[in-house]
């Protein structure tokens, strides 16, 4: 299991801790979908990505090696499932509500498409781990009672980061996605299996036509 910040917290430390947790991941995403101009989104993710470096880096005990210390895939089974399962959700949603855009963009553009497929996973998922798997589990992940309500308040904030998109396609697969993301980090303990999992949840979106639900103008 990873490191989910497991040791006690009393008195005032909670207190900061749940604030900074509350700015960070209810008042930022708050912010993005309510009140930041669409020009400004992508620097309000940057300054995210970064802050949660800084905290990680400063943090007793930890080290970034950690990150790659499991093995990428603990649970072959379960990544199959995965992909199987996230393939066939994007594409019967792609048939309900958008059946013209299936595959439309390997289709159609596909020098956009290889981009994305090579791009995502650095430039989208990887950040999106970091701030959101390791260091909500290894900062905050002791506030939680559990891992069953640790991981479904991660689930929650992921899908809340993503309500500036203002669709329901996207608050619903990224809680959903969350929570796959969040078991394989905590439960299985291995940063590259969530990192992985997320990339490939991504190319199978833009691949199957439902990109068009997790395109920001701004992004």
């Amino acid at each position: 299991m990873a490191d989910v910040g497991s040791q006690a917290i009393v008195g005032g430390r909670r207190t900061r801790l749940w604030a900074e947790f509350a700015g960070l991941y209810v008042a930022i995403p708050l912010a993005m979908a309510f009140a930041l101009p669409s020009d400004t989104l992508w620097w309000g993710l940057a300054g995210l990505f970064a802050l949660a470096v800084l905290l990680l880096s400063l943090a007793d005990g930890f080290s970034w090696r950690s990150l790659i210390a499991a093995p990428a895939v603990p649970d072959w089974p379960a990544l199959a499932g995965f992909v199987v399962l996230a393939a066939g959700i994007s594409i019967g949603l792609v048939l309900w509500l958008r059946p013209y855009a299936l595959f439309g963009m390997p289709l159609h553009n596909r020098e956009l498409w290889l981009a994305i497929m090579a791009l995502y996973p650095l430039l989208s998922a990887f950040p999106q781990e970091i701030v959101f798997r390791v260091l909500f589990f290894r900062r905050y992940g002791a506030l939680f009672n559990g891992a069953h309500v640790a991981i479904a308040a991660n689930a929650a904030a992921f899908s809340l980061a993503h309500l500036f998109y203002w669709n329901w396609p996207a608050v619903i697969l990224t809680a959903l996605g969350g929570a796959v993301f969040a078991w394989a980090y905590r439960e299985k303990g291995s940063f590259l299996f969530a990192w992985l999992l997320h990339a490939l949840a991504g190319q199978i979106v833009f691949t199957s036509g439902l990109g068009r639900y997790f395109y920001h103008g701004a992004i």
